[in-house]
């Protein structure tokens, strides 16, 4: 008995409570530790991405798998195999002669084509590859990254630009798509793309730029309407009784250079105080400088100017009649009628591209002063 009341103690010692060990068991029911995880709560390999695409096809499920390993761990062979079909793309691209080669026969174009044909299939099938790996819907898909919309667009631009080719398709708009190419550059350089993205990010404050931008124009332009709208249409004419006293119908109906409308003689009238006025044209030239003035109808002249020498009537002298014609200069591009093309007329000083030829005919028009106007405007738009 002794020593089965021994034993009993030893197996007393070893013995836990029964509401210790449910406790125990429960703990280990709610808490499991992460060694003791099923197999179906297994972790994917790469967790920030969707664990499924395509409804079916997980991350462990090969040719997914493969194709992330391509994508998530790029060797820095890919990387520059990637650039340098980039590189050869821009190259390609600006050895192309599409006007000296309509049917692109020749064997330099053939070979430039084929060059072209095997890029884009590159392109092609890196998206396929990417698209496998990370899916096409979602933030952390293929096409929640704003690069890779953009080589989606570029490559289906191609693609259409193959579907379409033989079907006497007009291509040229879709094949301005190409120029879109290099972009891609970017996005295979981590420290471009950073640049890239912080000028996009900092266009919004571009806002306020453009709207003092806009509030110069307009203020300019209403200044300039105000002042010179429809002067600068104005033309030395002749007078009506003129051309039907000498029968001159074939002679122009208002002075015109020999540059023409490109560097047009523009008057100033009476109310004005402009340069130019009608009696400063420049005599008739018929291989001499014409001198005389008309004779009376009926009655002939001699030919013979005071001196003796032969000479010939000067009919420019008649384009007395300053007044407002049909067009402006260059084409009625340069004017201020309207605030349209006063804008277009400021753009063209500010840029400092032929604003001089608009200040003189503003001066020749109106007044001298108004080069003033012209030195303000530039002064603002260079501050």
């Amino acid at each position: 008995c002794d020593e089965e009341i021994g034993d009993d103690e030893e197996k007393s010692s070893t013995w836990i409570p029964v509401h210790e060990s449910s406790q125990a068991q429960g703990s280990r029911a709610r808490d499991p530790t992460p060694d003791m995880v099923s197999d179906e709560e297994e972790q994917p390999p790469y967790p920030a991405l969707a664990p499924v695409v395509f409804f079916c096809i997980k991350q462990t499920t090969r040719p997914r798998s493969w194709c992330l390993r391509m994508v998530c761990n790029p060797y820095p062979l890919n990387n520059h195999v990637s650039m340098l079909v980039i590189l050869l793309n821009c190259v390609t691209l600006g050895m192309f002669h599409p006007c000296e080669d309509l049917k692109c026969q020749s064997e330099w174009c053939v070979v430039l084509q084929v060059f072209d044909d095997c890029i884009f299939a590159f392109f092609a099938v890196e998206m396929v590859i990417k698209m496998i790996a990370l899916g096409i819907f979602g933030s952390k898909c293929y096409l929640g990254d704003t690069w890779n919309r953009l080589d989606f667009f570029i490559v289906m631009a191609g693609m259409m630009e193959y579907s379409l080719d033989g079907h006497n398709a007009s291509l040229s708009a879709i094949r301005t798509v190409r120029v879109l190419r290099p972009l891609r550059a970017i996005n295979r350089v981590p420290s471009m793309r950073i640049l890239v993205t912080l000028l996009l990010d900092t266009l919004p404050m571009l806002g306020n730029v453009l709207l003092l931008c806009f509030f110069v124009f307009f203020i300019f332009g209403i200044v300039g309407v105000q002042l010179w709208a429809g002067l600068l249409r104005n033309r030395c004419f002749m007078p009506d009784n003129v051309k039907a006293l000498y029968n001159l119908s074939h002679m122009s109906p208002y002075y015109m250079n020999e540059e023409g409308e490109d560097n047009p003689f523009i008057c100033s009238s009476n109310k004005d105080n402009g340069m130019l006025r009608c009696s400063q044209v420049p005599p008739l030239k018929e291989g001499v400088e014409c001198t005389l003035n008309a004779s009376p109808p009926g009655h002939a002249y001699s030919g013979l100017d005071g001196t003796g020498n032969s000479s010939c009537v000067n009919w420019n002298q008649y384009y007395s009649e300053c007044k407002p014609g049909e067009l402006n200069p260059h084409k009625g591009a340069v004017n201020f009628d309207n605030i349209g093309y006063a804008w277009i007329a400021i753009f063209q000083v500010i840029t400092l591209e032929g604003w001089v030829d608009i200040m003189y005919y503003v001066m020749d028009a109106h007044s001298f002063y108004n080069f003033i106007y012209f030195i303000l405007l530039i002064i603002v738009s260079i501050l």
